[in-house]
């Protein structure tokens, strides 16, 4: 598909640069496809009283560590500034990230992170297009992250970074409550709504909570460069879907009630975990899982998220889930209501287009 296909114009003020407070206060929009209404006004504190007892709730409790990295390279007693956000780890002494002006480094370089009192090098093994290279550290394991929890910084999306810096309010509003492993770049952002309060409301009306893994990447913030969808090339992801998790979702849907996905990044591992014949399955490695219209989603039932970015995979994976004209609409809708946008914004709660499902 065309990628302008996916475009929109946002207001420069709808995007929010702090989220609700308290978190579960913000704004929820209810979209369901072939039904009247298509649109209705919600809140996330309304969760509860918009799902059935029996549902479940999926959550991802990757936690993101502070992969912004500014070092300096070293070529001979020449140095420049680089800054790289750490993406993928690939190995226990090693990370691939993208890396900013991707020019100034060449294989073999230096690069120096420190601070006032941890130094930490790099060198660039190697380097691929658009900006990433692998950097193999100076030390391992748990030295490592240490060591990047010291000189690192909480990597805040583009959008919110240009507006301001990151400050210590970040290292907590841009956690999860789930959060629990290491290794994500960015949050799973819907799951910044949810409150132990929320939780305690979503579990006496008799509604599951499972959780999953996926570790987000700092591909989730890159533009859609191609013009066709099929020319796009998704950065791989790390995640799981543990035994038991797959057994308990196996079990909601055998009753008959829905599996809900809290936001994007719990869909796609679920779905990577997904089997052709629809069950899901014990999964872990990484997916590189790309989902737009036309897919047939075999895992979820029912997907709470955020509002996404124009021409991005994610506005694209919602298209596929509820329909292009439908959320062509719940954009519109959203705008001109003042719903508050990415990562830090409100939320909508996604019902499927018809035929969205397999089988």
């Amino acid at each position: 598909m065309r990628v302008d296909q996916f475009d929109f114009d946002l207001p420069n003020e709808r995007i929010a640069l702090r989220p609700a407070r308290p978190r579960d206060a913000a704004r929820m929009l209810l979209v369901r496809p072939g039904q009247s209404p298509l649109l209705k006004d919600e809140g996330v504190r309304n969760l509860p009283d918009l799902l059935e007892p029996g549902d479940a709730l999926v959550f991802n409790d990757t936690k993101v560590i502070p992969a912004q990295l500014e070092g300096r390279r070293m070529r001979g007693d020449v140095s420049a500034g680089v800054s790289a956000t750490l993406h993928l780890r690939t190995g226990a002494d090693r990370w691939r990230a993208f890396v900013r002006p991707a020019k100034k480094l060449q294989t073999g370089d230096t690069v120096i992170f420190d601070n006032n009192s941890v130094s930490l090098t790099a060198k660039v093994a190697e380097k691929s297009e658009g900006g990433e290279v692998l950097l193999v550290f100076d030390r391992s394991g748990p030295e490592l992250d240490t060591a990047i929890a010291a000189v690192g910084h909480i990597p805040l999306p583009p959008y919110i970074a240009q507006k301001r810096g990151e400050d210590e309010q970040d290292r907590s509003d841009y956690q999860t409550i789930f959060a629990e492993k290491d290794g994500a770049v960015a949050a799973p952002t819907a799951g910044l709504h949810f409150t132990p309060e929320l939780l305690q409301a979503l579990k006496n009306r008799g509604i599951e909570s499972h959780r999953v893994t996926l570790h987000v990447g700092a591909g989730t913030f890159l533009p859609v460069k191609s013009d066709d969808t099929d020319d796009h090339k998704m950065h791989a992801e790390r995640g799981e879907v543990s035994r038991e998790t797959a057994e308990a979702l196996l079990a909601v849907r055998a009753r008959g009630n829905k599996v809900v996905s809290v936001g994007t990044t719990s869909l796609r591992i679920l779905e990577s975990a997904a089997q052709k014949s629809g069950e899901i399955a014990h999964f872990s490695g990484e997916t590189s899982i790309f989902i737009t219209p036309g897919y047939r989603f075999k895992a979820i039932d029912v997907l709470m998220t955020n509002f996404h970015l124009p021409r991005s995979t994610l506005f694209m994976l919602v298209s596929a889930f509820s329909g292009l004209e439908t959320m062509r609409a719940a954009y519109d809708h959203a705008i001109d209501n003042k719903y508050r946008f990415y990562s830090y914004g409100d939320a909508s709660l996604l019902f499927p287009q018809k035929d969205a499902l397999q089988g």
